[in-house]
């Protein structure tokens, strides 16, 4: 009889254990709600920064018009975007015209090719403290993105572009698919290599590296993300939530860029 209550006993314990434990992960959780709204399937993307874990399996599918959940730790750092135009049944090294990570539809950590339009994502692993997070173009734009707190919290959102950057995008900052079709806009850091537009070397503070005509043209068009490494003030959101929103091709993304699209 001794024996079969503690039998019990510790049936009931591992069951309890295993509650709490189960109601700590989640605690201990956010999550990502990525979106896809643009006429075209995409590829969305994870990188953790050294140190995290891989969240997604750093990248999946995504039909137009569907969501998928993402579930990553409460500390997570990284970042998030959307490769088109991608084929992984072929041979094609890249398998994607834009944001590519080595041809391989789960990227298992690796950075995507730029240009891509990154979401940057540090966690703050305490939900009293806000996470932070921002939009950047330092490397390039590929496609709109929105962030937002599942709430839709003003002062936790991120908007879209006012603008379509890739029919805008000046003939040295474009990327041109096989069909001839503008894919991407370069910054201008990635296309010429330069100190003075990488904000490096001597231009490596605020106060040397300055915004040039090709940040001013992406910032007019998108005017909540980074347009170059020193954009002041600096568009970085802060916000207490456990669930957030990202929408690639949002509803404030221009008219004209859905048609070139399509």
């Amino acid at each position: 009889m001794k024996l079969h209550k503690s039998i019990v006993a510790f049936f009931l314990f591992s069951i309890c254990y295993t509650i709490l434990l189960s109601g700590y992960a989640v605690a201990h959780q956010v999550t990502f709600y990525v979106h896809n709204k643009c006429p075209f399937p995409i590829w969305p993307a994870t990188a953790p920064n050294t140190g995290h874990p891989i969240i997604a399996d750093g990248g999946f599918y995504l039909p137009c018009g569907e969501t998928q959940r993402i579930i990553a730790p409460w500390d997570w750092n990284g970042r998030i975007w959307a490769r088109t135009g991608c084929n992984f049944a072929s041979n094609w090294q890249p398998a994607c015209e834009t944001g590519d990570c080595d041809g391989r539809l789960a990227c298992n950590g690796l950075i995507g090719t730029p240009p891509a339009t990154l979401v940057q994502v540090s966690l703050q692993g305490d939900k009293k403290k806000p996470d932070f997070y921002d939009v950047s173009l330092v490397d390039g734009y590929n496609l709109p993105v929105s962030v937002t707190n599942r709430q839709m919290s003003t002062k936790c959102t991120i908007g879209g572009c006012s603008k379509d950057l890739k029919s805008s995008c000046p003939i040295e900052l474009q990327v041109v698919n096989k069909n001839g079709e503008v894919v991407a806009c370069k910054s201008a850091c990635l296309a010429f290599n330069l100190d003075s537009f990488c904000c490096r070397n001597e231009y490596g503070t605020p106060e040397k590296c300055k915004p040039n005509v090709y940040s001013r043209m992406f910032k007019d068009a998108c005017p909540s993300y980074y347009s170059y490494a020193f954009d002041s003030p600096p568009p970085l959101v802060n916000c207490v939530s456990k669930e957030y929103v990202i929408t690639f091709c949002p509803s404030s993304w221009g008219s004209e860029e859905h048609t070139s699209s399509l």
